[in-house]
């Protein structure tokens, strides 16, 4: 038999879903196969409605190797696995002739853990801990949800916390799973043989597809002990949120509660001279923070440093004690040993590497009204970090609906560690930009409206003009808006605003879970949405919900956010744009996301109006509207207002 050509096998998963094939798609189809087979690397933006998964899923399945599929979102990882990898290996499998494996694969804290679940958590003799099963009140959520969980342990094949319907609080969950640290490991655990997280990974070993988290891939490369099995071809979906969850997977954090339960855990298994060492660094600790005020740390003050040498010390010297602790009085001693060596590892790791210091870290104080203050650490930048780990003996595709800001890639390539496109040289891993656009007609289907006559926004403030403005347009859209702030002090002031001055119902986020808000938001076109980052990203609510999306000002990030503007810095003190690079990048990325709400179908109108006159006047309006689908852009309000009432008039002659 000859061997099936892409555009046959391509054709067969389109067809298997009722979809129909578009010329981005097979575009992105053909490149996606010429990186694999090069071997090279590739930046895609695809945009909504191309049918991206199917673009890079049979070219990969075609290879014949294994291929790590990292996402960002849940939603997306059990799409993938519960629809498109079945769909496509189905209507693939004979023109193959072989039916490829596929399989998920989560961090360890993912999976129910059967020797907590039926052994119970390690006591905390002054820590008021209890076992949860015997004390938990089966009245309460709390109890309910855990004899909830024992239930499902018997019933389930995976364990995956997400199987899990309806889910349960983080609270809940953490009685019921451990974290790899605190791993007794199959070969030492009872259960060890009927591991879920086990045998999640046995799984993966055997696959030819596997669907990971973005996460998972970060401590997969910077940890350096391999949790994904060898692969070939490594594509990243949804890769505009990877150097965010990179960053947060290598950002270290210390707080006094953190410290104060490992000594707690410590204290029953090594001697006492070595656990009061720690409980004095701790305490020494605990004094600075409560004095500690938000901000960043260009350089660690000379009380801190002390205490956290103190630290360090102690906790290595706790350390080495628990390596060769033994007490058989100690219920569930290894248990108990490892918990401890986890949550002392921890405050180790993170005091060494802020002593040690580095030009490479950001370090900074938060302070939280509920949690008090923490001492946090992250790298400056992870660029170098992908370089090295991501685009090393494999071919790496990156994938998103935004990808492409200010009109090329090499402003998220540079974010990625890759050098401007077509630069040449031996270290600088080789590269390709691809924009396969979308099937909307985003000129006929959308307007831009930027409202130029607005005052700028200042830090604080009430915005009466724009409040006005924002009352006027939901008013001609007939509701059916989507409201994206900057802050959540912003949606609560509007929302609080509108209920009062409109007839349409106004949902807030916060009010409810957002799954419920959403469900919501898309049952009755008549009602609006606030919120703030999240369903920047988060919403996908086709036709007449979503007719108007606003966005009340052009989300920077903030001026005294200590890791942004570090890194915005040492742009400058290279001779870059700081601004332009960090600033403007992030606001264009979550604009280009914000925007995408409004097209989601091809039959969808509307107009997404942006409150910001400084995306109009100023100079670099003109990259973050390059960043954004090509709608008709117009600083017009009454012509808006027209139209978002001539959209209304039409959903509502239609039923909608």
């Amino acid at each position: 038999m000859t061997k099936p050509t892409l555009p046959e096998l391509l054709h067969a998963a389109v067809t298997s879903v009722g979809g129909v094939e578009r010329p981005g798609q097979v575009t992105m189809a053909e490149a996606v196969a010429e990186a694999i087979d090069a071997p090279s690397h590739l930046l895609v933006q695809a945009g909504t409605g191309t049918g991206k998964s199917l673009g890079y899923l049979v070219p990969a399945l075609a290879h014949g190797e294994r291929v790590v599929v990292a996402t960002a979102t849940l939603a997306l990882q059990r799409q993938l696995v519960e629809r498109d990898l079945p769909r496509t290996v189905d209507a693939l499998h004979p023109l193959l002739r072989r039916r490829p494996e596929f399989a998920m694969l989560k961090g360890r804290s993912n999976y129910l853990c059967l020797h907590r679940l039926r052994e119970g958590m390690p006591q905390e003799e002054d820590d008021g801990l209890f076992d949860q099963f015997e004390a938990a009140a089966p009245t309460s959520k709390l109890g309910q949800d855990l004899l909830r969980m024992r239930d499902w342990a018997d019933e389930t094949e995976t364990g995956d916390r997400d199987d899990l319907t309806p889910g349960v609080s983080d609270r809940a969950w953490s009685q019921i799973s451990v974290s790899s640290r605190e791993c007794l490991g199959a070969a030492k655990c009872a259960y060890g043989a009927e591991c879920f997280a086990e045998l999640a990974r046995e799984r993966a070993k055997l696959a030819e597809v596997v669907v990971t988290n973005h996460a998972l891939l970060a401590i997969d490369a910077i940890e350096g002990a391999p949790v994904l099995p060898q692969h070939e071809v490594l594509i990243v979906d949804e890769a505009h949120e990877l150097v965010s969850r990179v960053t947060g997977v290598a950002t270290g954090e210390l707080t006094p509660g953190q410290v104060n339960r490992a000594v707690r855990r410590a204290a029953r298994l090594v001697n006492e001279k070595v656990a009061d060492e720690l409980q004095t660094a701790a305490e020494t600790f605990e004094r600075l923070m409560e004095l500690a005020l938000p901000g960043r740390l260009e350089e660690v003050p000379e009380d801190l440093g002390y205490a956290l040498m103190s630290l360090r010390d102690a906790s290595r010297a706790v350390i080495s004690a628990l390596g060769s602790a033994r007490d058989k009085s100690v219920q569930d001693e290894d248990v108990v040993r490892k918990q401890a060596l986890a949550a002392v590892e921890s405050v180790h790791g993170v005091a060494e590497r802020i002593a040690n210091g580095s030009e490479w870290d950001v370090v900074w104080y938060e302070r939280h009204d509920r949690f008090g203050a923490s001492l946090r650490v992250a790298p400056l930048s992870v660029s170098g970090l992908l370089r090295e780990k991501l685009f090393a003996d494999r071919s790496v595709v990156l994938t998103s609906a935004t990808l492409k800001l200010g009109g090329d890639f090499n402003g998220v390539g540079a974010s990625l560690g890759l050098a401007p496109e077509g630069t040449a040289g031996d270290d600088v891993p080789q590269w390709k930009g691809l924009d396969v656009g979308s099937p909307f007609d985003y000129p006929k289907q959308g307007i831009l409206y930027v409202a130029r006559h607005l005052a700028t926004p200042g830090r604080e403030g009430s915005r009466g003009d724009m409040m006005d403005e924002l009352a006027e347009l939901v008013e001609a859209a007939g509701g059916r808006t989507l409201g994206l702030f900057s802050s959540m002090r912003a949606a609560q002031a509007a929302a609080e605003e509108l209920r009062v001055r409109l007839d349409v119902p106004i949902l807030l986020q916060g009010e409810e879970t957002l799954g419920e808000l959403i469900k919501a938001y898309a049952a009755d076109p008549r009602t609006c949405l606030f919120g703030t980052l999240s369903l920047w990203q988060g919403v996908d609510v086709p036709g007449p919900s979503s007719q108007l999306v606003v966005m009340d000002r052009i989300p920077f990030p903030r001026p005294d956010d200590p890791l942004m503007s570090a890194r915005q810095k040492a742009v400058e003190e290279a001779g870059g744009n700081g601004f332009m690079a960090v600033a403007a990048t992030h606001a264009a990325l979550l604009m280009a996301q914000g925007a995408g709400r409004l097209v989601r179908a091809s039959g969808d109108r509307g107009v997404v109006a942006v409150l910001d006159p400084r995306l109009a006047n100023a100079r670099y309006g003109s990259f973050l509207r390059a960043s954004l689908p090509a709608f008709w852009y117009t600083t017009d309000g009454a012509q808006v207002r027209r139209s978002l009432a001539a959209i209304d008039a039409k959903a509502k002659a239609d039923g909608l």
